[in-house]
């Protein structure tokens, strides 16, 4: 009997063919068995954390309707369950956000950057009472770059807010109260030396004023007030007499006089004031070259607050009156700082305090 194969090869070769083909279909099958199975799990993992994931998560359309929700959410905002909270709330502008602008603001910063975190706002629920929410969101757009619908997370931080607030209010009564404190020591500096009563506080104003001028932060100009109100707090240790002697002061008199600024620092050091007050008033008569006391201090090492300090001091003690001698006047004042801007004092602190006399009338009050 003669092989197939030697009469026939042609159908040989398509039999092979069907067969390798075959074994091509049910591996294929099997891979599409595989892959459907695999995509089941996945999407059953997924909704597992889409319906227990602690945070919220939407899906909602540009104009402020739900699309989907998870039950944290509908939870959040007082819902049942999320299928009420889509029915419920069909324009979150009005029924979600407390203030509409924040709404407004949400959506132009999604369109031109097609991403948000982080942002912060006032969420009403369902039974009026508002929470603060903290959103993450994008903007899911088509093949023509239209946006499609929002989606993203959001979570409760209502208590880190009320929290903030009651921190804020806290600050501030201790603010308050540390003021009225500094306030209160600088009294008793001015009442042992009258001829100089208002000198700190005319100080602390300017000193203020330049360092809103140069653009420091609020923290830093509210140090500087407070460190400028009783920057001269040593002389409650200089004998009242070298305080008011009308006479030229004597080379022991001026050590003396010139050791406030330690005694100053040795008063406040240990107080627990919350800023560098200490170290501003130790530092308010060191100059840029070296030539300060008490330390002798050159730029790079005397803080900038002290060297503001310093400009507001030099100008109020050479315009004013003193035991010593009569008062200057402000050009007189102004132009001593002038000359001696970037050698003894702050170029910009100089620069600012001058242009407020000069330009923006200001004046001790």
């Amino acid at each position: 009997m003669k092989d197939p194969s030697s009469t026939h090869p042609e159908l040989i070769e398509e039999i092979s063919f069907l067969k390798q083909r075959v074994k091509e279909l049910e591996q294929s099958e099997s891979e599409c068995r595989q892959a459907k199975e695999a995509l089941k799990q996945s999407e059953a993992k997924y909704r597992n954390i889409f319906d227990n994931a602690v945070e919220g998560i939407f899906q909602t359309t540009p104009e402020g309707q739900y699309i989907s929700v998870n039950p944290a959410l509908a939870r959040m905002i007082g819902y049942d369950s999320p299928e009420e909270l889509i029915k419920g709330v069909t324009d979150l502008s009005k029924q979600g956000y407390v203030n509409p602008e924040d709404r407004v603001r949400y959506k132009k910063i999604l369109e031109e950057h097609g991403i948000i975190k982080g942002f912060e706002t006032q969420h009403y629920r369902k039974d009026g009472s508002t929470i603060w929410v903290l959103i993450n969101a994008r903007a899911v757009k088509d093949e023509a770059g239209k946006v499609c619908y929002y989606e993203g997370t959001i979570e409760d931080i209502t208590p880190r807010k009320l929290a903030e607030e009651e921190l804020q209010q806290t600050t501030e009564k201790l603010r308050k109260s540390l003021t009225g404190t500094i306030q209160a020591i600088s009294l008793t500096v001015e009442i042992r030396d009258p001829y100089t009563a208002g000198h700190q506080r005319k100080v602390s104003s300017l000193a203020r004023v330049i360092a809103q001028e140069m653009g420091l932060s609020n923290d830093t100009v509210d140090t500087i007030r407070m460190a400028g109100i009783i920057h001269d707090i040593g002389k409650i240790a200089v004998p009242a007499e070298i305080l008011v002697k009308p006479g030229k002061i004597t080379d022991v008199e001026m050590n003396i006089i010139k050791a406030h600024s330690q005694t100053g620092y040795d008063i406040l050091k240990d107080v627990g004031l919350p800023y560098p007050i200490a170290e501003i008033v130790l530092q308010h008569h060191e100059r840029l070259d070296g030539s300060g006391y008490p330390q002798g201090l050159k730029n790079g090492e005397i803080l900038l607050e002290s060297q503001i300090i310093s400009v507001a001091d030099v100008v109020e003690a050479i315009s004013s009156h003193r035991p010593y001698r009569p008062g200057l006047g402000i050009d007189v004042a102004l132009e001593d700082i002038e000359k001696n801007k970037g050698i003894l004092y702050d170029e910009k602190a100089v620069e600012v305090c001058v242009k407020l006399f000069r330009e923006k009338e200001f004046s001790f009050e």
